[in-house]
C-alpha cells in the first residue's frame, strides 16, 4: 500500500525546492523577472523555511518507514543513526546546509540571485541522491545520478519560469515587460526541454530499460510513468503553441486582450500539468523500477 504521508511530503518538497531554485533563475536571464512577486525575497525566505521543515519532516517519515513504526514513537537515536550513518541522511545535512545558508543570506537581503540558486541547486539536487538516481554504483551509477540532477535542474527551471511568467500575466499588466519575459523564455525553454529529454532518456534506460518496455503498461510504475509522459507531451505541445503562436502575436501590438488572455490559458493548463507531474513523481519515487525487480 502506498505511503501517502510520504508521497506528500516527497511532492510538497519537490515543488518547494524547484520553485526555490527556479525563480532566481528565473530573475537572471528574464526582463523583469526581478520584480516579479515570486522572486521577492519574502517569498524565497518562506519557501527557504519550508523547505527546512518539510525535510526535518522527511527524515522523520524516512526513519519511521524504515524502522516499521508510526512517526509518533519514531526513537531519536534511529534519527540520529538515519543521519549520519546512510548516505540518505549525508544528502540531507548537505541539504540542510545550503537552506540555512540561503535563508541566511535573503535574511541580510542581499539581492544575489546567482547565490540563491546556487545554494538551491544544491539543495535540490540532493534529492536525487535519496531516489533511485543514487542506486546505481561504479562510474555508471555517478552518470546516472548526474542525470538525474540535470532533469530536476531542469524541470525547476522550466517551473520557476511558468511561476515567475505567471506573476507577471496576471498581476503586473505590464504587458511589454510580460512579452519581453515570454520571448527571452521561449529561447531559454528550447535548452531547458532539450536537458529534460535527454536526462530523461538516461533515467529510463538505466531504471527501466529496453528489455522491460513492453511490461510497463501491467505495472504500477509503468503505468504512472506512462501518464507522466502523456502530461509532459501535453506541455510540450502547449509551450511550442506558447512560442511560435501566441507570443509572437503579442509583439505587433503590444499585447491585444484575446491574445494575453491566450498566454494566460496557456500558462495555466502547462502550471496545471507541472503539479500533476510532480504529484506522480513523488509517488513514482516510492515504487521500484523495473530493472531493479
Amino acid at each position: 500500500m502506498a505511503d501517502w504521508a510520504m508521497i506528500g511530503v516527497r511532492f510538497a518538497l519537490y515543488a518547494d525546492l524547484m520553485l526555490l531554485f527556479g525563480l532566481p533563475l528565473f530573475a537572471l536571464y528574464a526582463p523583469g523577472g526581478r520584480d516579479t512577486i515570486g522572486v521577492r525575497w519574502p517569498v524565497l525566505a518562506i519557501l527557504a523555511l519550508l523547505g527546512l521543515a518539510l525535510s526535518l519532516l522527511s527524515i522523520a517519515l524516512m526513519t519511521a518507514s524504515m524502522a516499521g513504526v508510526p512517526l509518533d514513537q519514531v526513537d531519536p537515536d534511529a534519527i540520529r543513526m538515519m543521519v549520519t550513518d546512510t548516505p540518505m541522511g549525508q544528502a540531507w545535512v548537505v541539504r540542510m546546509i545550503a537552506l540555512a545558508v540561503l535563508l541566511g543570506v535573503i535574511l541580510i537581503r542581499h539581492r544575489a540571485f546567482e547565490v540563491a540558486a546556487l545554494l538551491a541547486a544544491f539543495a535540490l539536487g540532493s534529492l536525487a541522491w535519496t531516489g533511485h538516481g543514487a542506486a546505481g554504483e561504479g562510474s555508471a551509477g555517478t552518470f546516472q545520478m548526474v542525470a538525474d540532477i540535470a532533469h530536476m535542474l531542469a524541470a525547476a527551471a522550466w517551473i520557476g519560469a511558468l511561476v515567475g511568467l505567471g506573476t507577471m500575466v496576471f498581476g503586473t499588466g505590464d504587458l511589454k515587460t510580460a512579452y519581453a519575459a515570454l520571448d527571452q523564455f521561449s529561447r531559454a525553454g528550447s535548452i531547458i526541454v532539450g536537458i529534460m529529454i535527454a536526462s530523461g532518456l538516461i533515467n529510463s534506460a538505466y531504471l527501466v530499460g529496453v528489455s522491460h518496455l513492453a511490461d510497463l503498461p501491467s505495472t504500477l510504475y509503468g503505468q504512472l510513468l506512462i501518464v507522466k509522459l502523456v502530461l509532459f507531451t501535453g506541455m510540450l505541445v502547449i509551450a511550442a503553441h506558447n512560442r511560435f503562436r501566441l507570443t509572437p502575436a503579442l509583439a505587433p501590438i503590444g499585447g491585444s486582450s484575446p491574445s494575453f488572455g491566450a498566454i494566460r490559458l496557456s500558462l495555466s493548463l502547462e502550471a496545471g500539468a507541472a503539479t500533476a507531474i510532480l504529484a506522480l513523481v513523488a509517488w513514482i519515487g516510492t515504487l521500484q523500477p523495473p530493472m531493479s525487480a
